[in-house]
C-alpha cells in the first residue's frame, strides 16, 4: 500500500463521531449545523433537464466534456468576473465537483522529486492537505486569525519558503471563516507566483453566497492586470453551493490553458468524465441567475435571525460570504460541541478539527463551525438551544 496513506488525518466527521461516542440519547429532535451540505431545494428546471436527457446514459462522455458546457461556463465567468475574454476550449475544464478536482489537480501539478512545499490556509478544507501528502508534497499551514483578517498573512512567508513553493491553495471566501481576499491581495499573490514560479489554485466554491458585495475572483484580478492568459492561475467553482446541486457533482476548473492541458491529460487517465445528462443540466444552471439570487436571500434571512439570537451571548459576526459562522466559544471547542450535543442535540464542528497545530498554536481552538444550511425554523431553534447552553456556562 502507498505509505503516504498512513499520513492522512481522520476526516473531521470521523473525529466528531469519536468525540460523541457514548453520549446518552437526547429526547430533543436533532439539529445538524455541522455539515456544509446545502438543504435548499434544487432548481426544478435543472431536475427537468436531467429527466429529459436520461437517454444520454447510453453515451460515453468525454473527459473534456461537450463544447456547449465549456462555452456556458466561459460566458458565466465573463459576466460574473468582468473578464474581457475566456477561451472556453482551452481555459475551461468541467469537473465532477471541486473536491475531486482539487485532489486530482494537486497530483498533476506537484513534482515530488523537488521536495515541494504546498501552502494552504489554516484552518482549511482537508482535501488540500490529503492531496498534498499523496502527491509527495509537504503541507505548510498559514494561520488565519483575527489579527490577519481570518486569511493568511502572506507578507509573513519567508523568501526561502516561497522559493520551495510549487502550489498555493487559497480559499476565498474561506471555509470555515467566510473571509475574502481583496483584489490587491490577489494581485500581490499573482506577482509572487511569477517571481517564484508556482501555481495558484483558488477555491471559490462559496463565491455566490454573499450578503452585499460579490467577492473578487482570482481571474478577475488577472484580467485587471492585463493577464488574459491567466498564467499560473486556476480557479475552481461548483454548482453544489451556488445552485443547491451537491448531488450533481458538477463544477469546473478554469485559467491557465497550459496547466489545464496537462491536467486534462491526467484526468483522461484518471477516468473522471461527467455524464452527459449532468452536463446538460449544468448548462441550464450556469445560464440562470434568478435561482441564485433567491438562494442568497434565504441565507441572508437565516444569518439575520441567528445573529439576532446569538450576537450578544456569543462572540460571532456575519461573514463576508459563505454559509458558515465561525464563533469563539467560552470553553474548549471540543467540550462546547460535546455539551451542546448531549444537552441540546445540536451538532456543530469543533474548530480544531479543521486546523493543524503549528508551533504550539491551533487557530481553530475555542471556535466552532456552524453551517446554516438547515431550514430557517430549524436554524432559529438551533440558535435558541445554543443560547440555552451558553446561559449555563
Amino acid at each position: 500500500m502507498n505509505p503516504d496513506l498512513e499520513r492522512l488525518h481522520p476526516y473531521p466527521f470521523e473525529k466528531l463521531k469519536t468525540l460523541f461516542s457514548g453520549l446518552p440519547a437526547s429526547d430533543k429532535s436533532p439539529i445538524a449545523l455541522s455539515i456544509g451540505e446545502p438543504k435548499h431545494p434544487s432548481p426544478d428546471f435543472v431536475q427537468q433537464v436531467l429527466k429529459d436527457n436520461t437517454h444520454r446514459l447510453s453515451n460515453y462522455p468525454t473527459t473534456a466534456g461537450i463544447a456547449e458546457l465549456s462555452e456556458a461556463i466561459g460566458q458565466w465567468l465573463t459576466r460574473r468576473f468582468h473578464l474581457k475574454q475566456v477561451d472556453a476550449a482551452s481555459q475551461v475544464l468541467p469537473v465532477n465537483g471541486t473536491r475531486e478536482a482539487l485532489f486530482a489537480f494537486t497530483q498533476a501539478v506537484i513534482d515530488r522529486q523537488r521536495h515541494p512545499l504546498v501552502l494552504m490556509p489554516n484552518p482549511f478544507y482537508q482535501i488540500y492537505e490529503g492531496a498534498t501528502l499523496l502527491a509527495g508534497g509537504e503541507p505548510m499551514y498559514l494561520p488565519c486569525t483575527d489579527s490577519t483578517g481570518l486569511q493568511p498573512d502572506f507578507d509573513a512567508v519567508s523568501e526561502d519558503t516561497w522559493t520551495r513553493t510549487q502550489l498555493l491553495f487559497i480559499c476565498t471566501p474561506g471555509n470555515p471563516t467566510g473571509a475574502t481576499l481583496s483584489k490587491a491581495q490577489l494581485k500581490a499573490l499573482i506577482q509572487l507566483a511569477d517571481k517564484y514560479d508556482f501555481v495558484i489554485a483558488s477555491d471559490e466554491c462559496y463565491s455566490e453566497i454573499y450578503r452585499d458585495k460579490p467577492p473578487t475572483g482570482l481571474l478577475e484580478a488577472c484580467a485587471e492586470m492585463g493577464r488574459h492568459d491567466y498564467r499560473r492561475c486556476v480557479v475552481f467553482h461548483s454548482l453544489s453551493k451556488r445552485s443547491n446541486l451537491p448531488g450533481l457533482r458538477s463544477g469546473f476548473a478554469a485559467g491557465d490553458s497550459e496547466v489545464l492541458k496537462r491536467f486534462l491529460r491526467y484526468r483522461t487517465y484518471h477516468g473522471c468524465a461527467m455524464p452527459i445528462h449532468h452536463q446538460l443540466a449544468s448548462i441550464a444552471a450556469w445560464n440562470d441567475e434568478a435561482h441564485v439570487e433567491q438562494n442568497r436571500a434565504l441565507y441572508r434571512e437565516k444569518f439575520d435571525a441567528v445573529l439576532d439570537i446569538l450576537g450578544g451571548p456569543l462572540k460571532v459576526s456575519a461573514p463576508a460570504a459563505g454559509f458558515y459562522l465561525w464563533p469563539k466559544t467560552p470553553i474548549s471547542d471540543e467540550d462546547f460541541a460535546k455539551r451542546l450535543q448531549a444537552e441540546q442535540n445540536v451538532t456543530v464542528l469543533p474548530g480544531r478539527y479543521l486546523s493543524r497545530t503549528v508551533n504550539g498554536k491551533n487557530p481553530g481552538e475555542k471556535r466552532i463551525r456552524m453551517a446554516l444550511v438547515a431550514p430557517l425554523e430549524e436554524c432559529i431553534e438551533g440558535a435558541q438551544r445554543i443560547k440555552a447552553l451558553l446561559d449555563t456556562l
